[in-house]
């Protein structure tokens, strides 16, 4: 770039100074370009064959196929066995949220250290990109939500009731999580390239820590069971199961526990991003 006597302009990026935007300016600007990340999600999924039949046939083909082996190793390696169809119904819906979840998180921790030109040439609210990266996530989820009705109705001995609707809000609590997770990782990874390395890992503990191979009524007379309710896993896929599986509404704890995680965790998460976001183009670059 040249100014009008033809001497070249230099720009100088260098550590600003963390901090808050104005929010309410920072928000608005964000709901005006909503359109920004949607646009932006498309191309990714895009270019990982996340929109052909083929992409989305194995979206769903994978927490099945995980399912399966799951349930075999449960059934091998415990005493007792779970033979009933009821507890596969349980352990692939379970698994289709967690990896809902998880893939906010795992597509959130990428999304601003790829979009280094992106962050460079172009003026946005940047916490656009992960929330692209969860909206993503979310409508891989979308084909599993199919198979999850299929399954439910030909799973013997599910009841169908009203109260199942009430899964929708444990799911909205979990996009919202889930959109937490996306922005801290992302500000994570900006700042520690080996995140998103270490984030698989993390996933799979977590996994067998939350109500996915196992159920909430499992653990709820063993002496650990108070500790488990500090998974926020637990509470949100627990209120989840018991609503969708088994058409109840769940006790009060899962909701005040679920609510708290997932507000808590879009705020940190959001808060912590957006006060980092203005040296991001020093840090990638």
């Amino acid at each position: 770039m040249t100014t009008r006597q033809g001497s070249p302009v230099y720009h100088h990026f260098g550590p600003h100074h963390n901090g808050l935007p104005p929010l309410r300016k920072y928000f608005t600007e964000l709901w005006q370009r909503r359109e920004f990340a949607f646009e932006l999600s498309r191309s990714n999924m895009r270019s990982s064959d996340s929109d052909t039949f083929f992409g989305q046939l194995w979206l769903v083909l994978n927490p099945i196929l995980m399912a399966g082996v799951y349930f075999l190793l449960v059934n091998i390696l415990t005493n007792r066995g779970r033979n009933d169809p009821q507890y596969f119904l349980h352990l692939t819906t379970n698994l289709f949220v967690f990896t809902f979840i998880t893939t906010c998180a795992n597509l959130g921790a990428t999304s601003v250290t790829t979009a280094g030109k992106l962050i460079l040439n172009t003026a946005f609210p940047r916490l656009l990109i992960p929330l692209g990266a969860v909206h993503t996530a979310f409508f891989r989820f979308l084909p599993t939500l199919i198979v999850t009705v299929i399954l439910l109705i030909v799973t013997p001995g599910i009841g169908w009731s009203v109260s199942m609707l009430v899964a929708v809000v444990f799911l909205l609590f979990m996009l919202a999580f889930g959109a937490g997770l996306a922005a801290f990782f992302a500000t994570a990874q900006v700042y520690f390239r080996d995140t998103n390395n270490f984030l698989p890992f993390l996933t799979r503990i977590w996994m067998y820590l939350s109500p996915v191979l196992w159920t909430v009524q499992d653990v709820s007379d063993h002496a650990l069971s108070e500790w488990a309710v500090l998974n926020p896993a637990y509470a949100m896929l627990g209120g989840y199961s018991e609503a969708l599986l088994e058409g109840r509404i769940p006790e009060p704890t899962l909701w005040w526990v679920a609510g708290a995680w997932s507000i808590g965790t879009l705020l940190i998460g959001s808060l912590f991003f957006m006060s980092r976001e203005r040296e991001f183009a020093v840090r990638i670059f």
